[in-house]
């Protein structure tokens, strides 16, 4: 790639919205503060058709059959086309009282691990305050879709078909989570995250970042290194405070933590040539500080957030740490007409002192000939029939700067438990953009739903 050397992953500072394109739906959208029960639902993995007791415990969950392939794979021959693991599923068990409760989530899936832990976690009652441990999926700020504000828990992009939940795309962390809530609008949330875990990545395959690639160009015997993550050195923390004033919901929150994105450095030797010699992943430690906004406005659903990420590259000439930047999302969503709605959304990333990064002088530098600004614009135009059952959408992800896009139109069936979806992922623009570098990967999905 010509552009974005060394903008290690920088491929990924925008898949967030690029996988939570499908759930941007305006009957999703609230401004209630019963946020933590949302989380609650949304982070089961699945459920919507009921909960089975047994015992005192509840069941719920979902199995799907599904078909992927890609487009390039049938151009080249059946011998080359793969079609997926094509059985997956989740199964939720809770159980609880006035005192508290309990929830195990589990993924299944008859490859990697045959079942593995979404969530795992407990809650105690205490009055007015709310105590939680264990592997939690939490969610803070109004977006509908991943905005910055949402720092808590990394993200997984090995791969980029999935785009029916943005829960999905997270990773559970282990961490203590309490909140006390103030009359009936108000609340206050304090996290500790005692270990660190960046964004997940592919690194061979269709879905592995060209980056990877070119590290791995550049002197194929070093092997990259990592740091130990798991040490209290990198656990991270946060607050966040939100109430509402009026008609407007408002929040406002610190969070202290490492950088999913890894910053990469490099040692050299000089003997008997000049050489590299070394290759080293950083997770750079930063403050966050975040405010966000949602309120109705003129029959519009609208939503805004604002952070600003301070690293400690405060000169911005470090070549291994990410300079400061701020970041800004604002969306809303509107039924327009015929029955059609539109949820629209645009996120930004503004890297500060710009002026300071010389990839003449330092070529190694992580943001070296990146840009100054990252724009992506999100979309997703709905309409349904027959009493709702059929749903017709298209989602559309613009990159600005990269002039690059993501289309995936699709039609989804629903009849109480049992849902059939088909889509398509379509990748384009320019080759040397976050999502155009993509080109090959158009693939098609079908896929058979029973949620209990």
């Amino acid at each position: 790639m010509k552009r974005r050397f060394l903008s290690f992953f920088s491929v990924f500072s925008c898949s967030a919205l690029l996988l939570a394109a499908f759930p941007l739906a305006a009957q999703d959208f609230g401004f209630g503060f019963d946020d933590e029960d949302a989380e609650v639902e949304a982070s089961s993995g699945g459920g919507g058709g009921g909960e089975a007791a047994a015992g005192g415990v509840s069941i719920s969950g979902e199995v799907s059959a599904s078909l992927l392939g890609y487009g390039k794979d049938f151009s080249d021959g059946l011998n080359k086309t793969r079609l997926g693991d094509v059985f997956s599923g989740t199964l939720k068990f809770s159980a609880g009282n006035a005192f508290g409760d309990a929830v195990i989530a589990l993924k299944l899936s008859p490859t990697s691990l045959p079942v593995a832990f979404d969530e795992a976690y407990l809650r105690a009652y205490f009055g007015v305050v709310e105590i939680e441990g264990g592997l939690r999926k939490l969610t803070w700020g109004k977006a509908d879709s991943l905005g910055p504000l949402d720092v808590i828990n990394p993200l997984d992009y090995t791969e980029i078909t999935d785009v029916s939940d943005a829960m999905n795309m997270k990773i559970a962390r282990p961490l203590i989570h309490a909140t006390a809530r103030f009359g009936q609008f108000s609340k206050i949330e304090g996290v500790f995250v005692p270990t660190f875990e960046p964004w997940r990545f592919a690194s061979e395959g269709r879905w592995a970042p060209g980056q990877m690639a070119q590290l791995q160009a550049i002197n194929p015997s070093v092997v990259p290194s990592t740091p130990d993550i798991a040490t209290l050195n990198y656990a991270q923390a946060g607050g966040r405070f939100t109430t509402t004033l009026g008609s407007s919901d408002i929040g406002v929150q610190y969070y202290y933590g490492r950088l999913p994105k890894p910053a990469v450095k490099m040692t050299f030797t000089q003997t008997p040539t000049p050489a590299i010699s070394g290759i080293e992943f950083l997770y750079n430690p930063y403050h966050h500080i975040g405010v966000d906004w949602a309120q109705v406005l003129f029959g519009f659903n609208v939503r805004a957030e604002f952070a600003a990420n301070i690293t400690n590259d405060l000169a911005g000439d470090d070549g291994a740490v990410y300079n400061p930047h701020l970041a800004w999302s604002f969306g809303f969503d509107r039924d327009l007409f015929w029955g059609v709605n539109l949820n629209l959304q645009v996120n930004e990333t503004i890297t500060l002192l710009h002026d300071k990064i010389d990839p003449v002088i330092n070529p190694m530098d992580i943001e070296a000939e990146s840009d100054s600004t990252s724009t992506r614009l999100t979309a997703l135009f709905s309409k349904k029939f027959l009493r709702d059952e059929l749903e017709i959408r298209a989602a559309v992800l613009w990159g600005i700067e990269d002039k690059d896009f993501l289309i995936v139109p699709a039609i989804v069936w629903t009849r109480d438990a049992v849902s059939i979806e088909g889509s398509v992922g379509i990748f384009g623009g320019d080759e040397h953009g976050q999502l155009g570098y993509y080109h090959d990967n158009g693939f098609a999905r079908l896929v058979l739903t029973y949620s209990f």
